[in-house]
């Protein structure tokens, strides 16, 4: 299966990169969010990457976020995973895969840092996204929460046919003792 990633849908030639890719500047336009949130606008999807301000996707907005959560979707509309290391050791059982980002830096043409987020459900526990060798679309609906990681991955953009946003939040950075 291709969705035409980096061709051009007429010819299915490569498509110049300098040329922009939507992925890309998705991802742009969320690092440029999550620098600076002070735009009122209103968009009819509310998952829309590019809604603004922070905190647009999710309702009421009346918390305070830095962050807006989203899954890469590969060509064969896989969901793109990365391994994280776990913050305790108490992960017994958990694979330590996430299909969640944060976007730290953007750089070159579409080269990005991304942290791994880890996913938690409603009351704080990691979520195994992952059932034999497979991400599972029935765990990840259990995903509620997200905890950053010192696990980060560097990427081109370029690679990736969509982008799906999840949610805005508020992802503390700090390591606190454990």
């Amino acid at each position: 299966m291709s969705c035409g990633c980096g061709k051009n849908e007429n010819t299915g030639d490569k498509v110049n990169p300098i040329q922009g890719h939507c992925v890309c500047e998705a991802v742009r336009f969320i690092k440029r969010l999550q620098d600076t949130h002070t735009d009122d606008d209103c968009f009819d999807c509310d998952t829309d990457c590019f809604m603004r301000p922070l905190g647009s996707l999710v309702n009421p907005a009346n918390e305070r976020f830095n962050t807006r959560v989203f899954s890469l979707l590969t060509e064969d509309g896989d969901f793109f995973k990365a391994m994280y290391r776990p913050k305790s050791h108490t992960h017994h059982g958990i694979s330590c895969f996430s299909v969640f980002f944060r976007v730290q830096n953007i750089f070159d043409n579409c080269c990005a840092t991304l942290m791994v987020l880890e996913p938690l459900d409603k009351d704080g526990k990691p979520v195994d996204i992952i059932d034999c060798g497979k991400v599972s679309l029935e765990r990840l609906c259990k995903v509620e929460r997200f905890r950053a990681t010192k696990s980060c991955i560097t990427v081109d953009l370029n690679c990736f046919c969509a982008i799906q946003c999840i949610k805005d939040t508020f992802v503390t950075q700090c390591s606190t003792p454990a």
